[in-house]
């Protein structure tokens, strides 16, 4: 008579008391917002540049402002057209002047503010360091301090003198616009820091936050005087066209850039580590 095998049979338990995973943050409106207030207070796109180089791009700025006025006035006054029609060739000049003081009067700002202050003393470890970042012409170092990891922009003739191993290093920067005045590596330079190749990619991206207001601008303001200047009746029907063209470019020209945008951030996320071919 051969042995019964009796086969247990294990009945899962099922935890008890265990939350569900949540789900992953996302940013809400309010998050977006104050970070873009807080972009907007520390430079925004001057941020890291030098409080010297930020006043010549103001006075720079004040100049474009001035001509754009002065071209305005000539449409309004010269323009061989009913009011209505010059008015609308007129008005149109006021955006590049728009552009300009929401991109540069924040910095320009803590520039002014900036250029008679101390530069305050940062000490940390250094955790990496790149000669390209999203600002032109300036480079990323990554500093390990008492509040945490945080990224200055620097010039890239001080990143040349960053090692590539994580020493302590000491920097110089500008309380308002973070500019890094100074670089000072405390610890033995060990491995030498091997610069590796820019891509293409991320070069045409440094320069969208000035390239998209220039062309935004433009388009409006090719579609706007180019229709005011056709010989078309009866005067208000004419203003109506030159606005509704230019507005019509300059949506048209903003889409185009928000394409090419998503298109470029898709190819810099492809060169990500990981990333799937």
């Amino acid at each position: 008579m051969g042995k019964r095998r009796q086969v247990r049979q294990v009945r899962k338990v099922k935890p008890r008391g265990i939350p569900a995973p949540a789900a992953p943050a996302t940013m809400t409106s309010a998050d977006q917002r104050k970070q873009r207030e807080k972009y907007v207070a520390s430079g925004g796109m001057l941020q890291g540049y030098s409080p010297e180089l930020v006043l010549r791009i103001g006075l720079y700025a004040v100049i474009a402002a001035a001509v754009c006025l002065l071209i305005g006035l000539a449409f309004l006054f010269l323009l061989p057209s009913g009011l209505p029609v010059r008015a609308i060739a007129a008005i149109v000049w006021v955006v590049p002047i728009a552009f300009l003081v929401s991109f540069i009067l924040p910095g320009y700002r803590l520039a002014r503010r900036d250029r008679k202050q101390e530069p305050k003393l940062v000490q940390g470890q250094l955790m990496g360091a790149s000669p390209v970042s999203n600002s032109l012409g300036l480079g990323m170092l990554m500093v390990k301090t008492r509040a945490g990891v945080e990224n200055y922009l620097v010039p890239p003739d001080r990143i040349a003198k960053v090692p590539g191993n994580q020493v302590p290093v000491m920097i110089t920067v500008t309380p308002l616009l973070r500019h890094v005045r100074s670089v000072g590596v405390m610890g033995q330079r060990m491995v030498g820091r091997a610069d590796q190749p820019v891509p293409a990619v991320v070069r045409r991206l440094r320069l969208l936050p000035i390239v998209t207001p220039v062309a935004l601008a433009g388009s409006a303001i090719l579609g706007d005087d180019v229709t005011a200047l056709l010989p078309i009746h009866p005067d208000l029907l004419h203003a109506l066209l030159a606005l509704f063209f230019g507005a019509l470019l300059g949506a048209g020209m903003y889409g185009l850039s928000f394409l090419f945008q998503r298109r470029m951030y898709a190819e810099v996320q492809g060169l990500m580590p990981g990333a799937g071919p």
